[in-house]
């Protein structure tokens, strides 16, 4: 079965906004749209996408930041930007970020969609569902809409924190976890409180996870955290 490839779009020019949203719905896509850089990355925080497209001079938070931002978070996901300038040093800004394409406007939708395509193939993004083996943390079964780790003797039920701490540290596997990013991603504000309530979040996941001992989080000095699975 196809899996529907799930696309956050942030662009604040209204028309040109519903009209993408529109044509992408149109060509099979899942689309979320934002008016601005930071609804953009509340909508990221607290869901899952599969493809970014960004335009780049947006109110509250600009593209470039908002790809800044989330490029801490998952360092994966394809992110094309959309743009009304044209300036070398502004490209060599955006690919600096970790940007996988560059669109410069005015554009024919039928480029944006040949864009996009390519990105997918060239990323190797599965148009195939999850299987079953990509829901284990080593041998815990982990279902993460349902908020459950799958224990050898019992099923965890796990709070949202820590449901969207683990989903992070999942989609960074074997990367570092960047811990200011993280705090501003699910508590909002990256202040000492903060952090020192994820550290307890992220112990009680370690307690969890120790039902297999081949899967450790580790703590990066000074930067984050690491989900390994040896």
């Amino acid at each position: 079965m196809e899996k529907e490839i799930r696309i956050l779009l942030a662009e604040d020019d209204l028309n040109l906004g519903q009209l993408l949203h529109t044509f992408l719905k149109s060509k099979g896509f899942s689309v979320s749209l934002a008016q601005n850089g930071k609804i953009a990355f509340e909508k990221f925080n607290k869901n899952t996408y599969d493809f970014c497209v960004f335009d780049v001079m947006m109110p509250e938070m600009d593209g470039f930041t908002l790809a800044k931002e989330i490029r801490e978070i998952d360092k994966q996901i394809p992110i094309l930007f959309l743009t009304a300038k044209s300036m070398k040093d502004d490209k060599l800004e955006g690919f600096s970020l970790g940007a996988d394409d560059y669109l410069t406007k005015p554009f024919a939708m039928e480029e944006l969609l040949a864009r996009i395509n390519a990105i997918l193939r060239r990323t190797d993004i599965s148009t195939e569902e999850v299987s079953e083996e990509d829901l284990y943390i080593g041998s815990i079964k982990y279902e993460p809409e349902f908020r459950l780790l799958h224990l050898k003797d019992e099923v965890k039920k796990l709070t949202t924190k820590e449901n969207q701490l683990l989903q992070l540290l999942v989609k960074n596997k074997n990367d570092i976890l960047d811990r200011n990013a993280t705090l501003r991603a699910i508590w909002g504000d990256d202040n000492y409180f903060n952090g020192r309530s994820m550290d307890v979040y992220i112990a009680k996941l370690r307690k969890v996870l120790k039902a297999d001992e081949s899967v450790e989080i580790m703590n990066v000095h000074g930067k984050g955290f690491k989900l390994v699975i040896k």
